[in-house]
């Protein structure tokens, strides 16, 4: 009785440790999800506003009108399948970025996403070309341009001549994603030698609204060679971080979105992180040597600038076909990218197959149950057996219930005299945890995966389960906490682990059967703010472990004879 009494209060601890200790823990080292989209309110879905995602005039703290401070200045549209915005022609600035492909929200007229705004808008971030040197243009220069329009096949010249003659060109082109290539001319039509270093830069007011987390990082980051720098917003000084490479590029990650200034990857150049007095961070690429243009010559230089979302296949491309290295991982795929990425791609595959991620996600955890499935077989089997055994393990308890260590001696001479296994029936559980994880990491960094939508409410997969029975799904008139809010289908979630657990074989121990019964419900709770995504994985393979049992049993009747008797 005292050893059951002990057995109980260290249990009740153990609990106490996961239930309230686990939120702490994860909150660092595993972010739940990313924030839920909508939310259930009288029985109806409502879309949570994005107000982190497109700072207009409307925004707390804005400066002026984002529409006024554009139409201030003259402007080259920007027009292609992907993006829409214009370019600044005084100081030749990328400085207004719509992303069309991607909204604030789910609601059917959400505006889209805003990446890019002019100095003086609230959330100014932009970037641009130039030349450091006597007579070069400066951010005041009003620049010429050759069309109206940057588009899919069509560039863009802009051109402007100081009073010695000299006229710079910076010929702007865009691909059919995020890429931005220009070209960059010095023409010397005076009479003396002119010395310039061309640059590339991003500027933004403030640090990213989303958080840096462990498992998604966010902020500053710089590739120099093949090894690449994430740096903390707040590591980040007025006298900056500087990096000489040939082969690099430096730039800002925000949670899908990316700015980076990628030189030309043949020339030195010195790439640098830098905070000003005034708060705003930048990075810029400078070429370390200067170039001397002698009268009635011209150099010519061609740089890049990613502004986009970060689609895997896009960045995947961009490092497979022009040589940006490691300009994929902006993606902070982790030390599982090696399992991470080839998840995706499956699941992406499925996706473009059947037209919805949950049912892709079902499909996924099917494909990885047939791969475990002679695992699973042996697994069964070895429950099998200690189901059998039960009536024998319970003999020797009685027999040596004062005697623990010979209690365990015996135990383990009938494991191994009946050729069981105890642990067997743990193997693809943890086979299935480095999958688990891998999943969870595509769920939350992929864009791929923003705003997808399963079934009914579940509007979006990478975020937790909106809808809970705390407050009567939305009819009761108060959003519960995120602690007690447990959605419908992490309660699912519980359920399966709870008809899983009881088909498997009793353990011996009194404390080891209150911590199985105990612990659908306790991870129902640990579970319940992860992306609905995850958990659609873990339900469909509990159920699909549960059908192979019932499938098993009918094979090999003699297994269910066994644990019967």
């Amino acid at each position: 009785m005292k050893e059951d009494s002990k057995n109980f209060v260290l249990f009740a601890v153990l609990a106490a440790l996961i239930l309230f200790g686990w939120p702490v823990i994860s909150g660092y080292f595993f972010p739940t999800a990313n924030p839920p989209v909508t939310k259930i309110e009288g029985g109806q879905t409502k879309v949570v506003p994005n107000p982190a995602a497109d700072p207009t005039s409307d925004a707390p703290g804005a400066l002026r009108d984002r529409r006024i401070v554009l139409a201030e200045t003259p402007r080259v549209r920007i027009d292609t399948p992907a993006l829409a915005g214009s370019i600044n022609l005084k100081g030749a600035r990328l400085d207004d970025l719509i992303l069309k492909r991607y909204d604030e929200t789910v609601a059917k007229n959400s505006p889209p996403i805003h990446l890019l705004s002019p100095a003086g808008a609230a959330g100014a971030y932009f970037g641009g070309f130039g030349w450091q040197g006597d007579g070069a243009p400066d951010a005041n220069t009003v620049w010429t341009a050759t069309g109206d329009v940057l588009g899919l096949g069509r560039p863009v010249t802009l051109q402007t001549t100081n009073a010695a003659g000299q006229r710079f060109q910076i010929k702007l082109s865009v691909d059919e994603n995020y890429m931005f290539t220009a070209e960059q001319t010095v023409a010397n039509g005076g009479t003396a030698p002119i010395t310039v270093r061309p640059y590339t830069y991003v500027q933004r007011a403030e640090k990213s609204p989303d958080p840096d987390q462990w498992t998604a990082r966010v902020g500053p980051m710089v590739v120099v060679d093949d090894d690449e720098t994430n740096l903390e917003w707040d590591e980040v000084t007025q006298a900056g971080s500087r990096f000489a490479t040939t082969k690099g590029w430096a730039g800002f990650t925000d949670h899908y979105w990316l700015t980076a200034i990628i030189p030309d990857q043949r020339t030195p150049v010195d790439l640098t992180i830098r905070r000003s007095a005034a708060g705003r961070f930048g990075a810029e690429a400078l070429a370390q040597n200067p170039t001397i243009v002698q009268p009635g010559r011209a150099a010519v230089q061609t740089v890049r600038l990613f502004a986009g979302a970060k689609e895997v296949k896009v960045l995947d491309a961009y490092a497979e076909q022009l040589g940006i290295r490691n300009i994929d991982n902006a993606i902070y795929w982790g030390w599982f990218k090696v399992l991470e990425k080839p998840i995706f791609y499956y699941l992406d595959w499925l996706f473009r197959l059947v037209g919805n991620f949950g049912v892709a996600i079902m499909l996924l955890t099917l494909t990885i149950r047939l791969l475990l499935f002679p695992i699973a077989q042996k697994q069964f089997a070895s429950m099998a057996g200690m189901r059998a055994l039960q009536p024998k393990m319970k003999a020797l308890q009685e027999k040596y219930k004062e005697d623990k260590p010979r209690l365990q001696q015996e135990m383990m001479q009938l494991y191994r005299t009946e050729k069981v296994n105890p642990m067997a029936g743990c193997l693809p559980m943890l086979l299935q945890i480095p999958v688990m994880f891998a999943l969870y990491k595509v769920l939350i960094l992929t864009i791929e995966m923003r705003h997808q939508p399963f079934v009914g409410w579940i509007r979006d997969l990478s975020a937790p389960d909106p809808l809970t029975p705390v407050n009567l799904f939305g009819l009761l008139p108060f959003t519960p906490p995120a602690f007690i809010a447990i959605g419908v289908v992490p309660i699912l979630l519980g359920v399966s682990m709870w008809l899983q657990f009881k088909l498997n074989p009793q353990p011996a121990d009194e404390m080891q059967k209150q911590v199985f019964a105990i612990m659908p419900w306790m991870l129902m709770f640990v579970m319940a703010p992860f992306a609905v995504g995850l958990q659609v994985y873990w339900i469909t393979s509990n159920v699909l472990t549960m059908a192979q049992q019932w499938w098993l049993y009918r094979q090999h009747p003699s297994m269910k004879v066994a644990t019967a008797k």
